[in-house]
């Protein structure tokens, strides 16, 4: 009787010496957005934002219905990489160039694909950096979101040689002329009691700083719903089991889920600022887990209008989240250059927001 043989088609996915500078990797799994994604999007986060609640709303200004929250298309698009660049990762580092492109409405399917940047071994060899410049487009290959991430992924082996040393230079902010507003957007029918504030592009000052007041508790089984809604397969996430054995003894909650709770936070200070157009730099600054607390607060960094619009200008933004901290005080960097430590995220992007009639 002959000896079976054992054979699988299953992957283990990239590990940090399976990645090239240059290679360009197309990600499996298009998906197309429903009306249940933006309602699952609220039942996450609490987003209140009224474009993407109403389809009169939209209307009014010139869209044809709502369009999906853009931070859902950030989720999906992001997601649909993590198979090929982060299903090994120990965290996600940072991000920059991020653009956000034509708006996405139930019925359009996105895709998405990656170039390697750049790639740096860490000093234990046991994991590297991998940077990458992922695109994701609707189904007319129209850009839906443009953006570069660094994530720190494990070695398959420590042991193994790896490429040299390229960490490539990302710009530190997006021009605010780069900014794209959605064809046909139109503010003159703006409806502030709508929207739920009277605070437009005028009442904002340089330096201003906006606690949001209220927090979210983040649960366990909140983190994991949002990995498994939007395809992210990054076993820190989902694998408990596999957690245990990591230096934090546990599963990491998905960082973008944290970046959708301080949005949805911010709305109580910002609720006018309609669409996140891009993303300048961002920084996971420390693990959340499910359990803790987020608030947050914002600053405003820049305040500018842009070219051939009166009708409506960009804030340049900072926002903290913050876990069991409350933002009245202000958590951030300190003197010395360190962040406090209930500090999560620190996110710098431009937020569109409409003007008063001249």
């Amino acid at each position: 009787m002959s000896k079976a043989k054992t054979k699988s088609e299953a992957v283990a996915g990239n590990f940090f010496e399976d990645f090239r500078v240059g290679q360009e990797i197309r990600h499996a799994t298009p998906r197309t957005m429903t009306e249940a994604d933006a309602a699952l999007n609220v039942a996450l986060y609490g987003s209140r934002f009224a474009i993407n609640s109403s389809d009169e709303f939209a209307r009014a200004l010139g869209l044809p219905r709502a369009p999906l929250d853009d931070l859902a298309v950030f989720h999906v698009v992001i997601g649909k990489t993590v198979p090929d660049i982060s299903l090994n990762a120990v965290a996600n580092l940072g991000y920059a160039e991020f653009r956000w492109g034509v708006p996405v409405y139930p019925g359009d399917t996105l895709s998405a694909h990656s170039i390697v940047l750049g790639l740096r071994e860490n000093s234990n060899r046991a994991s590297g950096v991998v940077w990458v410049r992922s695109t994701g487009v609707n189904q007319r290959g129209e850009m839906v979101l443009d953006y570069v991430r660094w994530v720190m992924v494990h070695k398959r082996d420590p042991a193994a040689a790896v490429p040299e040393t390229v960490v490539p230079k990302t710009a530190p902010s997006v021009a605010p002329a780069d900014l794209i507003v959605p064809a046909g957007l139109k503010l003159a029918g703006y409806d502030d009691v709508a929207a739920g504030s009277s605070y437009r592009w005028e009442d904002y000052e340089v330096g201003e700083r906006i606690d949001h007041v209220s927090g979210i508790t983040l649960e366990d089984s909140d983190h994991m719903f949002s990995t498994r809604l939007y395809q992210n397969t990054a076993r820190v996430h989902f694998d408990a089991f596999a957690g245990k054995s990591t230096r934090f003894g546990r599963r990491l909650a998905y960082g973008g889920h944290v970046i959708s709770l301080a949005r949805a936070l911010s709305f109580n200070g910002l609720a006018n600022g309609f669409r996140v157009a891009a993303i300048n730099a961002g920084s996971h600054v420390a693990p959340t887990f499910g359990g803790d607390t987020i608030y947050a607060w914002s600053e405003v960094l820049e305040k500018v209008p842009l070219p051939g619009r009166t009708d409506l200008g960009a804030l340049r933004m900072r926002s903290i989240a913050a876990k069991d901290c409350p933002c009245s005080s202000w958590p951030g960097k300190g003197a010395d250059g360190k962040y406090h430590p209930a500090v999560v995220l620190d996110l710098d992007y431009w937020l569109l927001m409409p003007r008063r009639a001249a």
